[in-house]
């Protein structure tokens, strides 16, 4: 699994742009068989940042509806990037 494998996106909600502003952590969508190390990896050599810990999350898809059909969102997996101190967290939405 290459580094671009293992990170899908990062997650821009409200929760997550706060926890930017008040502490150097951001959130991101890794593939679900990545694991910390692989993750941590790949977060230092893309951004270019040192990482300091690295928390994850597997959650379930939801159910979803279209009409009379109902069907399950693909289950997923969100990881937490904490930085050294000093380093500055990725910007990845234009405020």
């Amino acid at each position: 699994m290459t580094h671009y494998d293992v990170i899908v996106r990062p997650i821009v909600t409200e929760k997550a742009v706060g926890q930017q502003e008040a502490s150097p952590v951001f959130c991101i969508e890794v593939n679900a068989r990545a694991n910390k190390t692989q993750i941590k990896q790949a977060v230092e050599k893309l951004f270019s940042v040192k990482v300091d810990d690295v928390r994850t999350i597997n959650l379930e898809g939801k159910l979803r509806r279209r009409g009379r059909f109902q069907g399950y969102a693909s289950d997923w997996k969100k990881a937490y990037i904490r930085l050294k101190a000093g380093q500055k967290v990725p910007e990845f939405v234009e405020m």
